[in-house]
């Protein structure tokens, strides 16, 4: 509801509002939401400058992180390059010292071989027991020679009283 005062008839409520009021159709300059000339006459961007702005913002930091990662892809390619030669050198090195080993497990081989022939790992007392050894065997092969000269003598003894009983049979 509205109320309308005509004359000096004012309550003082209404004196004191009317003090305070604000009239909106003048312009009163507050400190604290005070603008510049410039301010007031910027102009404002459209929405779409906006966007543009933005798209071109963004655009930039991601080229920037492209840049970044390809520098980063060239790092990690020349890392596995280095890796492969530093694998390569490995496994040639591995292979060589395989060839090595078994070059010298070969030598190592043919030198047992040749010790064992020549019978340089025997010890002193190892040699007696092998030349006891074969005299052992020495005098049980000539006591098979022996054996087999006496039963060689005792057969031709027996051949020759057959070829005489023969001969007496046929008379």
């Amino acid at each position: 509801m509205k109320i309308l005062a005509v004359g000096l008839t004012m309550t003082p409520e209404y004196s004191q509002w009317h003090d305070q009021r604000v009239n909106d159709n003048i312009l009163v300059s507050n400190l604290e939401t005070a603008r510049s000339l410039e301010e007031h006459l910027q102009v404002l961007p459209s929405k779409i400058e906006i966007i543009k702005q933005e798209f071109e913002k963004r655009s930039l930091e991601l080229g920037k992180k492209i840049e970044q990662l390809e520098e980063e892809k060239i790092q990690l390619g020349l890392d596995v390059d280095i890796q492969i030669l530093e694998a390569d050198k490995l496994r040639n090195g591995k292979n060589k010292s395989e060839e090595d080993l078994d070059s010298l497990k070969t030598d190592y081989k043919k030198l047992r071989r040749s010790i064992r022939t020549a019978g340089l790992d025997k010890t002193s007392e190892q040699w007696r027991r092998e030349i006891q050894e074969e005299k052992t065997k020495a005098n049980q092969w000539e006591k098979k020679f022996q054996d087999t000269r006496a039963r060689e003598v005792a057969l031709e003894k027996s051949l020759l009283v057959y070829q005489n009983e023969k001969i007496e049979l046929k008379v």
